[in-house]
């Protein structure tokens, strides 16, 4: 391929250039190849199914030309972005386009940049700005064999997380351009991961000790915690239940190096990963409000993005007040509580994003927040219970392993110096429990804790003895509890058996997890 060129004008007949770029949709990205060619005439053609965000970029890579005395060409350019039949949205494709018009008009003098995959928003004075996804474009440079990617300053960090490949991060276009013609070379961005800096962000500024009492709700959280359960909370207002879940993230083992990186994937492709930062830590812990759509929740949209459920993967989604949520939000969970994978389909594509997330909820267990009380005339009648905690349903229910009771902390708590046990003790059996886990599910590709285990599974590894098996039945006829609630109950069994390390489920171990169904009762409490 030559080039002949005098200046910034194209003196050849035509010249056809390729660089990279990349769509992301859910947490994968598409390799997209973006075809530059130079002609005689005078006009700009783009083609490829580009939205009108990235049809704009003609005019704000004219104006970076114009404002880094660069020529923008005058002639006919044709940009063709394929595969055509995918949508190219958004404007970090900017850069991509406008290293492809320099490359073909002889400005950048060197032709590796079909070596990288470029990526990037530009601004009218040419500065980069930030774009969603650096990490996910990053994993499929390496993947594809590219010798690296470009993107803008601020994502450098993060796409750096990814091994054997060159990450460079620019701030301005001309920069980019000098580093090709190989004055004023750009450093290639550098980040140490490993399981040592997970451990270390381990330092939470809160911890179960500032809990006072409540010793049976911080053992059923260690049991969650333990085999990765799903809790119910339930009590009055200032019993304690968001001050105890908040604390839950401290006792839960640290990310795993593949966790970390999926976990930052799916924020990145959100935009929540923050300028300059790398690799996310910490387990995620969300929160939304009461008044949270389904589609926040679950995601989607007409461009869909990941909602709340997603961006909990690996961490806890935490919902307070639970029978304030929508029926129709909460029902969008059942799914993704099962299948630990949200699925959102259009009409040309259908996006996966990973769901596998702790759900911590919290309620109070009457609409004046006080549990019924039949001897208490001035407590809210049965029908009145009922009827409010009917507002969330039993298939969801069944999915929510432990329900516990969380009384009003009396004063005789509350008046002790003493502190409780430290999140850090805690968390040593917690990381014991789940080395037994992992040791147990090493074959099982998909499964590392108790609560994922499938049909089969349980009924390897959750064998009960005959005074199990009598306890269970008793529980099961007066409780009336479901197929699925009498699995849960196996599973949670099944941890407080691996927190005792004990290889079999004993009746201790049945009659303790049922305890932790109190909701499933005829009437619900």
């Amino acid at each position: 391929m030559c080039i002949f060129a005098t200046g910034n004008e194209v003196k050849n007949k035509n010249m056809l250039v390729k660089t990279y770029g990349c769509a992301v949709y859910g947490i994968e990205a598409i390799p997209i190849t973006v075809e530059t060619n130079i002609d005689k005439g005078i006009n700009f053609f783009m083609v490829g199914l580009p939205d009108s965000a990235v049809k704009e970029s003609h005019q704000r890579i004219k104006a970076a030309f114009a404002n880094n005395d660069f020529k923008f060409p005058r002639k006919e350019i044709t940009i063709n972005m394929a595969p055509a039949d995918i949508r190219k949205e958004g404007s970090a494709y900017d850069l991509t386009i406008a290293v492809g018009i320099l490359t073909a008009s002889g400005i950048i003098e060197n032709s590796a940049v079909s070596d990288y995959i470029i990526m990037g928003e530009l601004s009218l004075d040419g500065s980069l700005r930030g774009i969603k996804g650096a990490l996910p474009i990053a994993v499929k440079a390496r993947d594809k064999g590219f010798k690296g990617v470009i993107l803008p300053k601020q994502n450098a960090q993060e796409a750096a997380i990814v091994n054997d490949i060159e990450v460079i991060g620019v701030e301005n276009f001309k920069d980019l351009v000098q580093h090709f013609n190989g004055k004023n070379k750009i450093e290639v961005e550098k980040v140490i991961v490993d399981e040592g800096r997970l451990k270390q962000s381990l330092d939470y500024h809160i911890d179960f000790a500032d809990v006072k009492g409540q010793e049976n709700v911080k053992r059923a959280m260690e049991i969650a915690a333990s085999g990765g359960h799903n809790i119910l909370l339930v009590g009055p207002p200032g019993s304690g239940k968001t001050m105890l879940a908040k604390r839950l993230p401290t006792i839960l083992p640290p990310l795993t190096l593949s966790e970390a990186i999926e976990t930052t994937k799916i924020h990145s492709v959100a935009g929540l990963v923050g300028a300059n930062s790398g690799l996310i830590t910490t387990r995620p812990f969300r929160s939304p409000h009461h008044t949270v759509s389904d589609v926040a929740l679950v995601g989607g949209g007409s461009n869909p993005k990941p909602g709340e459920i997603s961006l909990s993967h690996n961490g806890i989604l935490f919902l307070d007040e639970l029978p304030e949520y929508k029926r129709q939000v909460l029902e969008v969970m059942r799914q993704p509580l099962e299948d630990r994978v949200v699925t959102i389909s259009r009409a040309k594509m259908t996006v996966e994003y990973p769901a596998g997330f702790m759900l911590v909820a919290s309620m109070n267990p009457s609409p004046s927040g006080n549990f019924y009380d039949p001897n208490d005339p001035n407590s809210d009648p049965e029908y009145v219970v009922k009827r409010y905690l009917n507002k969330i349903s039993g298939p969801l229910m069944d999915r929510i392993d432990l329900h516990i009771e969380v009384p009003a902390v009396k004063f005789n708590e509350l008046s002790k110096k003493s502190t409780g046990e430290k999140s850090e003790k805690i968390r040593e059996r917690v990381l014991k429990a789940r080395q037994i886990q992992e040791q147990r599910f090493k074959d099982y590709n998909g499964v590392h804790h108790n609560a994922q285990m499938t049909a089969k599974l349980l009924e390897k590894y959750c064998k009960i003895d005959e005074s199990g098996k009598t306890i269970l039945k008793l529980a099961m006829d007066k409780m009336g509890l479901s197929a699925r609630s009498y699995a849960r109950i196996l599973k949670v069994a099944r941890t407080i058996a691996d927190l005792d390390t004990s290889e079999n489920i004993k009746s201790n171990h049945i009659a303790e997890a049922i305890q932790y169904r109190s909701l499933d009762k005829h009437g619900m409490m």
